[in-house]
C-alpha cells in the first residue's frame, strides 16, 4: 500500500507523450492489484473464465500493455521477491482486514446491497501464486521482460532506474519509489480512464503525473534520509506511524530535527535507504508469439477472440516499431 504523501509532494501533470520512447521500471504487484480492483463485473464481481479462474489481472495486464505499447511506451515489470522481517507483521494485519472484508463482502451480497458488496470485495483482493504465475505467462508470451525481486519489486525498480541509464522513471502509484531513490516516479500509468473517489459517487479523471525525486527534496527543503524519516513518522508498510501525525506535522517535525523524540527505530531507514537489491538484471523486448497468446486468453481463459485479434495486431506493430527505434539507438 506505501505510505501516503501526496498533501506534500509536488507533482507534474503530463501527457503520454512524455513517455514515449521510454523504458519504465514497473512495481508489478502494484499494477495487478490496481487491475483486480478496478476490473468488475457491473455487480461488482471480478472476472472469470468457465473454470471459476479469476482473470481481471489478466484483462487488465494485456489491455493495458498493449495501450502503453502503442504509445511507445516499453514496459519492464519487476515482481517482489520475499518481504523483510519488518514487513510481516504489516502482511499478517493485512491478512486479517481482508478476511474481515471477504466477511462483510457476502453478507453484503447475501443482502442486496451492492454498492457495499463491490467495496467490501475490492478491500478483500489477494493474489494467488497461480495468478502471480499467469502474469508472467502472459507477459513472456507478449514479448514483454519481467524480473523477480530479492525482496521488494520497489525498491528493485528504483535501483533500475537510478543504476540503468535506460530506464527513464519507475511506474507506480505508491510514493515508496521515492524513498528507495528513484530519480523518477511515473503515477497514473498503469490506469486510464476515470476513477470513482472513495465513498463518494463521484469521478474524476486520470492522468499521468511524474515526480521528480531532486525536485521534490529541494522544494521540501530536505535530504532524501529526512523524506524517508517523513515517512517513518506517518507510517510505512514497515511500521505503524506515530498517532496523530500527517505528512504536514511529520514534515515539520523532521525539519526541527525532533524525529529521534518520536521514538521510532532509526534502523528503518536502512529499509529504504539500503534494500535488497540485485545488480544483475538482465532484459530484453521481442515480438510477442501471437499464436500461443489467441490460445492462452481465448482457448485457455475464454477471452473475446475478435478483441484479443485485434489487441494482438496492436501489440505487434507497436512492439515492431519499438525494436526498430532500438536498433536505431544503438548505431547513434
Amino acid at each position: 500500500m506505501g505510505v501516503d504523501l501526496r498533501d506534500i509532494v509536488p507533482r507534474e501533470d503530463i501527457e503520454f507523450s512524455r513517455l514515449h520512447g521510454k523504458i519504465l521500471s514497473v512495481d508489478a504487484l502494484n499494477a495487478l492489484y490496481q487491475f483486480l480492483a478496478i476490473i468488475r463485473q457491473q455487480g461488482g464481481e471480478v472476472l472469470k473464465d468457465s473454470k471459476g479462474r479469476t482473470t481481471s489481472h489478466l484483462s487488465g495486464l494485456f489491455y493495458r500493455t498493449v495501450n502503453l505499447v502503442e504509445l511507445g511506451i516499453r514496459p519492464l515489470y519487476i515482481y517482489d521477491g520475499r518481504p523483510p522481517e519488518q514487513k510481516l507483521a504489516t502482511l499478517r494485519g493485512r491478512k486479517k482486514h481482508k478476511d474481515t472484508a471477504q466477511q462483510r463482502a457476502v453478507r453484503a451480497k447475501v443482502e442486496g446491497r451492492t454498492e457495499d458488496y463491490a467495496k467490501y470485495a475490492s478491500q478483500s483482493l489477494t493474489f494467488t501464486t497461480e495468478m502471480l504465475a499467469e502474469s508472467k505467462d502472459l507477459l513472456a508470451l507478449m514479448g514483454i521482460p519481467f524480473f523477480d525481486a530479492p525482496a521488494e519489486g520497489e525498491a528493485q525498480a528504483a535501483h533500475l532506474c537510478a543504476t540503468d541509464p535506460r530506464i527513464y522513471a519507475v511506474a507506480s502509484q505508491d510514493y515508496d519509489a521515492l524513498l528507495f531513490g528513484a530519480p523518477l516516479l511515473a503515477r497514473n500509468v498503469t490506469i486510464s480512464g476515470r476513477r470513482k473517489l472513495p465513498g463518494r459517487s463521484v469521478y474524476r479523471e486520470v492522468s499521468p503525473e511524474l515526480l521528480d525525486l531532486s525536485f521534490v527534496l529541494g522544494e521540501l527543503g530536505i535530504t532524501r534520509e529526512q523524506l524517508v524519516e517523513v515517512a517513518l513518522l506517518v507510517g510505512t508498510d514497515y511500521n505503524d506511524g506515530v498517532k496523530g501525525l500527517g505528512p504536514k506535522k511529520a514534515l515539520e517535525a523532521v525539519r526541527s530535527g525532533t524525529f529521534d523524540d518520536y521514538g521510532v527505530d532509526p534502523s528503518l531507514r536502512d529499509l529504504f535507504l539500503a534494500p535488497a537489491v540485485s545488480d544483475s538484471v538482465r532484459y530484453a523486448f521481442s515480438l510477442p508469439d501471437a499464436s500461443e497468446l489467441r490460445r492462452f486468453l481465448c482457448t485457455e481463459h475464454d477471452f473475446s477472440k475478435m478483441r484479443v485479434e485485434r489487441a494482438v495486431e496492436r501489440l505487434t506493430k507497436g512492439m515492431e516499431g519499438l525494436l526498430r527505434q532500438e536498433t536505431l539507438d544503438q548505431w547513434f
